[in-house]
């Protein structure tokens, strides 16, 4: 537990407008990797803009191993086919955690992410205080493909008994 930080929380909401692979549509999934760690969503049949609303959990020991978020469409009898990809950048959200702020009214922005050159942010991205807790809505712009987006939101968890994140405050004392 020495090396374990904490779980990092990923909802993979949805996608908006993504390539067609099929016959008019396409059934994608998502599969984020981190390291060796990889984890999907469910199939989501014939759209092109999924609602998937699923909660991934990756364990972190390194804050600065890239997380990889890919779009595929399930095939029957073929290689599933890739829609896209994006690189999830945490540090942002790392940083403002770090801050070890408390006791924020709720919906307050602690911090505004831009798009740019070195990261797949579509849209300005907030970091927000919601009921003890910092989260970051993200939509990510596909890159290798002609279109598509896909919304999704992370969260840390601290694990009692790891090593979790030093904070500006636990710094300072």
């Amino acid at each position: 537990m020495d090396s374990f930080l904490g779980l990092l929380r990923i909802r993979v909401k949805r996608g908006v407008n993504l390539a067609v692979r099929d016959l008019g549509s396409s059934d994608p999934y998502v599969v984020i990797t981190m390291g060796n760690q990889k984890l999907k969503t469910r199939v989501v049949k014939k759209n092109c803009n999924p609602v998937w609303n699923e909660e991934l959990t990756l364990s972190i020991t390194d804050l600065n191993v890239p997380i990889n978020l890919t779009v595929f469409d399930k095939d029957t009898f073929t290689v599933d086919d890739k829609m896209g990809e994006a690189g999830i950048d945490i540090q942002p959200y790392i940083a403002s955690l770090k801050m070890g702020l408390q006791n924020l009214p709720k919906g307050c922005v602690v911090s505004r992410v831009q798009p740019s050159q070195n990261n797949c942010l579509a849209d300005e991205s907030c970091i927000v205080w919601d009921d003890g807790k910092l989260l970051q809505d993200m939509v990510l712009r596909l890159r290798n493909v002609e279109s598509g987006e896909v919304m999704i939101q992370i969260e840390w968890i601290d694990v009692p008994g790891c090593r979790g994140l030093k904070t500006e405050a636990s710094n300072k004392s």
